[in-house]
């Protein structure tokens, strides 16, 4: 069953000398658990259709229906509050609050959503813990390497329960060990707790280890692999 389904999706921007359409009447559909990644040239729309899915860049025209739900006929006010329930965000410049520690960090989202802070903090240690930097939850973002950075972001992502994550270039600012390392633990949580990853990028890394590769050009499906 789809968790995400896109239908008649396009998004236009009026420029200064002509209008440019980044998507272009786009259907697409994913399933719970899939570990996919959307590719293509500079400009064919990638981070575009992930700014459309996440809620952050209304479409001109379509939709973008989650669990059946359009999310963009939701009111701004309830369109916030499904992003913060529904949906985990990993970006390329990982975008952590500089004055949080790791741990402060992965539990900021879980307390705009009011949880408990008994149930914070187990859920702060599960996490640090799964992407293996449980040692560093004190540690502020200048005391991390990129890598770290990254997988607190990972695990900030993942502290919500979210439907699915987006994860936009994540790798772009990463060394090939941590490259690594990180689409490892991704790959794992993917597979032993079930998370549906939907990745944007340009490296050939992620997509090796993609199960779907969804190739876009000027904005529409050039292609769509399962492996």
């Amino acid at each position: 069953m789809s968790i995400i389904k896109i239908s008649n999706l396009t998004k236009v921007y009026d420029g200064s000398a002509n209008e440019i359409v980044a998507v272009n009447n786009l259907n697409l559909e994913f399933e719970k658990g899939e570990f996919a990644a959307i590719v293509g040239p500079s400009g064919s729309g990638k981070t575009t259709l992930l700014n459309m899915i996440g809620g952050l860049d209304r479409p001109t025209s379509g939709e973008v229906n989650i669990d059946g739900q359009d999310i963009w006929r939701l009111s701004s006010r309830k369109l916030t509050d499904f992003r913060l329930k529904n949906i985990g965000f990993v970006f390329q410049s990982y975008n952590l609050i500089p004055v949080l520690t790791a741990g402060e960090n992965t539990e900021f989202i879980m307390q705009l959503q009011g949880k408990p802070r008994n149930e914070r903090s187990r859920r702060i240690k599960e996490l640090l813990e799964a992407v293996g930097i449980a040692d560093r939850e004190k540690s502020r973002p200048n005391k991390l390497s990129g890598g770290q950075q990254q997988r607190v972001a990972v695990a900030r992502a993942l502290a919500s329960k979210p439907t699915f994550i987006l994860a936009d270039e994540p790798t772009a600012n990463l060394d090939s060990k941590s490259t690594e390392t990180l689409l490892e633990i991704m790959e794992l949580l993917n597979k032993t707790e079930d998370v549906t990853f939907i990745f944007s990028t340009h490296d050939a890394r992620v997509v090796k280890k993609a199960r779907r590769v969804i190739t876009l050009v000027d904005g529409k499906v050039e292609s769509d692999v399962s492996k």
